[in-house]
């Protein structure tokens, strides 16, 4: 079976483009891990265009819906599945893509991968990982209930977790490395600033993460005075940013030094004829799931001019 187009990622950006991609008859093949993206963790999402509020798995399961609905002859879903590698046919045009679940030859391809979350790297993040440190605040931000707990980024991602957070622990500290918090919604911060049990520490960074079989405190540092304290928890919560999902395709196309796809933002092309990009994977300037979205569609359009030769 030869695909005119195999869609790798199931966030808002892979969504819609199989969404698009099935609505002008492309031969298509979708292959993602799961639908929904980073987004289905969140215990509300306030920013998705026309839906006011709404939680991350009621977004997954409304993206899944739409999506299906399309699946017919000219739309199939991997869901499950995890991509491996993409190679470029020598004998054709077309490329060869390898997953975990099958092999699959397509003519384009449109990776929307999006991205996961970084670790933190300082001493005891890995022993402790899982044993009071946690990635996932809407996950695991019950089993703090009545703790004093950390967030480690003073972005959205990281208000986002203290506001969560807020309901269940006896206090909140948050740790942003910058003088001030220029990534997150000024509407967010002050929302959540105002809890009295939320404080927030600027300029500071932790250096280390103290404990027994459980984390007990977490060391840090004042990066104006260079001066380290120490503050007692039980619970730590990191959100310093996400990490392009591309290792499969380094060998093929062109990534910034993050790793981030390098892609024409006209088109969302590539700089491999017949491999797109859309959403978190890329090097867009901002990432949201707005955007995201925005980027399958546009990619598609693209596409479907390219295989149907503009």
């Amino acid at each position: 079976m030869l695909y005119d187009l195999i869609i790798l990622g199931g966030g808002p950006a892979g969504v819609s483009a199989g969404i698009y991609a099935a609505r002008k008859k492309l031969k298509t093949m979708l292959i993602a891990p799961e639908i929904g993206g980073q987004s289905i963790v969140s215990e509300e999402i306030q920013n998705w265009i026309g839906t006011p509020s709404i939680k991350g798995e009621e977004l997954a399961r409304q993206l899944k819906e739409h999506l299906l609905s399309y699946a017919d002859d000219s739309l199939e879903t991997t869901i499950g599945a995890k991509a491996l590698k993409v190679e470029k046919k020598n004998d054709t045009d077309g490329f060869l893509v390898i997953a975990d679940k099958g092999a699959f030859e397509t003519r384009g391809v449109l990776v929307a991968t999006g991205s996961h979350r970084r670790k933190l790297e300082i001493p005891g993040a890995e022993q402790f990982n899982n044993k009071g440190i946690s990635y996932c605040a809407s996950c695991d931000g019950p089993l703090f209930a009545g703790k004093d707990v950390a967030v480690v980024g003073g972005g959205n991602a990281g208000f986002e977790t203290a506001a969560q957070l807020l309901a269940y622990a006896k206090s909140v500290t948050l740790f942003h490395r910058g003088e001030e918090f220029s990534k997150a919604d000024p509407i967010t911060v002050e929302k959540v600033l105002k809890n009295p049990k939320m404080k927030a520490l600027t300029n500071t960074e932790p250096t280390a993460i103290k404990g027994g079989q459980f984390i007990s405190a977490v060391v840090y540092k004042n990066k104006k005075t260079g001066e380290e304290k120490e503050l007692p928890i039980g619970g730590l919560f990191v959100e310093i940013g996400a990490v392009p999902t591309t290792d499969f395709v380094k060998d093929i196309v062109d990534v910034n030094e993050f790793g981030a796809i390098k892609i024409d933002p006209w088109t969302q092309q590539t700089s491999d004829k017949g491999i797109w990009a859309a959403g978190d994977c890329t090097n867009v300037l901002y990432h949201q799931n707005n955007i995201s979205a925005g980027d399958g569609v546009r990619a598609i359009e693209d596409i479907y001019l390219h295989l149907h030769g503009k």
